[in-house]
């Protein structure tokens, strides 16, 4: 369920001539048994509302007066939000009598008094904005509107924007509609709000908004995804293969994916780019206000401060500190296991797993769930209970370097496979679910490009120039100085006859390992060329790769010196261990 609240207008809205019909009731409480909640957003004062529609508990909140108030039906409180009518105006416009009716924090009058009420405001040098309602005048402090007044429920009701659809008729309406993911006007509303709407009804009033639910209890909305294409996320710019396939203005088109539903795998070699790609996907999630978790098995993304950390290279991460946070719409996470150990990782992300469901069941966030290294947490044993991996899977990143050891279950949910990179990623996804690849690739991708693929679509392969992060970020650091790197990433020093066998499964093991082996240990593996290798390869740090070739070739150090000018380039680039 993605749509978990309705915002909806009264007047002329659910409402017709003041009244709601028991028709458009029936459909609010349908509505309500279904887990969703609904807010009222109106601009009539809160006792004129009680009397015409009682059973205001059928609201979760109820915002009046076009903004300035929020009440709690459940508990019958009040809570303004903007400072009542200014004295001064209220009086003034006494004194030249003009008709008005004053609220806890609104006054309002009809036309033609709005250009007499435009004067009192100019006259008396207020801070005041008038706001027009199919011929009613609204007079409330600027930056009030109803717009805000739903945010003050959301913010009550721990719901993000991008899970509310809202339903309007008249130009008042457009503040709040604008502010939530899908945008409804009914059929009776005004021209201009039609425009701006991203649906509008095929029946007015109260039937229009009763037309709105039973979509929204049918599919979700799913039946007007492609006019929601604004809340899309890129997978990266469309590589045109002519001129004429840019758009009017010589742009190139965006790949866009749905922000709810579709489960993506990103995939590639190392070094390839896949964590660049997805740091300049996380970066379009942060501005859109999209939270996200991103389960990070080896430190990658440790320097994105756009999101809380929990876990370090010496704490596993506090599952109830991680749940209290996602509690909150707009704080995204970073769950770091490198302090868990390797072979149980995957356990600890399964723990992880049924509390995500709760909070998806019940909030319909993290709107994202990331997980890094899926080979690793996923892997070709993951058995999970067959009703449990469509509502994990849904609005799902899987990042991995082999797809083929991703469990077969997981794959099946992959709508969009991203290959990153000098690879068959394709033909090893196709292997793993015996199907056909697509016969029309790039054998070989310029950095920074990729090719995309729908395989439950049958389309075909796209390529386009990935996501790129904005900004720097510190990578890999406290994985590969103090994290546990997994066996096959470790070095081992095992000498000319292979008669030890030392893991060092980070860089500070590395260190202390070197200092304890015997020369003709060090100097094999040295003259090899092990040790630029394994910084390459696994470190993935081409530059610290570069300085130790440059050591390994200097045949005039002795096993002393080049030991020390090792441990040197290392702890330069990398805190050095305490």
């Amino acid at each position: 369920m993605h749509f978990i609240v309705l915002a909806t207008d009264y007047d002329g809205t659910l409402a017709h001539d003041g009244f709601v019909d028991d028709k458009t009731i029936a459909a609010v409480e349908r509505l309500r048994n279904s887990g969703r909640r609904i807010v009222l957003v109106t601009g009539r004062h809160l006792p004129d509302l009680c009397k015409i529609l009682p059973r205001l508990e059928r609201f979760d909140r109820v915002i009046v007066e076009n903004g300035g108030v929020l009440y709690r039906p459940e508990t019958r409180e009040e809570k303004p939000l903007c400072p009542p009518p200014n004295e001064r105006f209220v009086n003034l416009l006494r004194e030249r009598n003009i008709p008005f009716s004053a609220g806890r924090t609104i006054v309002a009058t009809w036309e033609p008094h709005d250009g007499a009420v435009l004067a009192a405001i100019r006259d008396l040098g207020l801070d005041l904005q008038v706001i027009f309602n199919k011929g009613a005048v609204m007079v409330l402090p600027s930056g009030v509107n109803k717009g805000t007044g739903l945010q003050a429920a959301l913010h009550e009701l721990n719901v993000s924007y991008h899970n509310v659809v809202s339903v309007g008729d008249a130009e008042n309406d457009l503040s709040f509609m604008r502010l939530s993911a899908c945008s409804v006007a009914v059929a009776n509303a005004l021209s201009s709000l039609k425009e701006h709407a991203d649906v509008v009804t095929e029946k007015p009033r109260g039937e229009g908004v009763t037309e709105l639910i039973d979509h929204l209890l049918k599919d979700d909305l799913a039946v007007f995804d492609e006019k929601l294409a604004r809340h899309s996320i890129s997978l990266g710019e469309r590589i045109p293969e002519s001129p004429a396939s840019t758009n009017g203005q010589g742009e190139k088109k965006q790949l866009l994916v749905s922000p709810r539903g579709s489960c993506v795998l990103i995939a590639g070699p190392s070094a390839s780019g896949k964590s660049t790609a997805v740091a300049g996907i996380l970066e379009e999630l942060v501005q859109r206000s999209y939270q996200f978790c991103l389960i990070d098995p080896e430190g990658d993304y440790d320097g994105f401060t756009d999101a809380l950390l929990f876990g370090s290279a010496k704490e596993s991460p506090d599952a109830k500190a991680i749940f209290r946070a996602l509690e909150f719409p707009k704080q995204s996470v970073v769950v770091n296991l490198l302090g868990v150990k390797v072979d149980d990782r995957a356990a600890s992300f399964a723990s992880l797993l049924p509390h995500i469901i709760d909070l998806r069941a019940r909030s319909a966030r993290p709107h994202w769930l990331i997980i890094d290294e899926a080979h690793h947490l996923l892997p070709s044993s993951w058995t999970p209970a067959n009703a449990m991996v469509p509502q994990l899977l849904e609005s799902t990143i899987l990042i991995t370097v082999h797809p083929e050891h991703v469990a077969k279950v997981a794959l099946q949910s992959v709508d969009i496979v991203v290959a990153i990179g000098k690879t068959q990623i394709f033909r090893s996804f196709a292997e793993a679910l015996e199907i056909e690849p697509p016969s029309a690739t790039v054998a070989e991708l310029k950095q920074g490009e990729a090719q995309v693929w729908f395989p439950k679509l049958q389309k075909d392969v796209v390529r386009v120039k990935a996501p790129r992060s904005t900004r720097e970020r510190l990578r890999h650091v406290r994985q590969y100085a103090e994290g546990e790197l997994s066996r096959d990433q470790s070095f081992y020093f095992r000498g000319r006859e292979s008669k030890l066998n030392l893991r060092a499964q980070n860089l500070k093991t590395f260190l202390q390992l070197a200092e304890g082996v015997d020369d003709e240990t060090w100097m094999f593996h040295l003259l090899k060329g092990d040790y630029s290798t394994w910084f390459e390869s696994m470190i993935k740090d081409n530059e610290l790769k570069r300085q130790a070739a440059e050591i390994e070739q200097d045949q005039n150090l002795s096993p002393r010196e080049s030991r020390e000018r090792i441990k040197q380039v290392v702890e330069s680039r990398y805190t050095a261990p305490a």
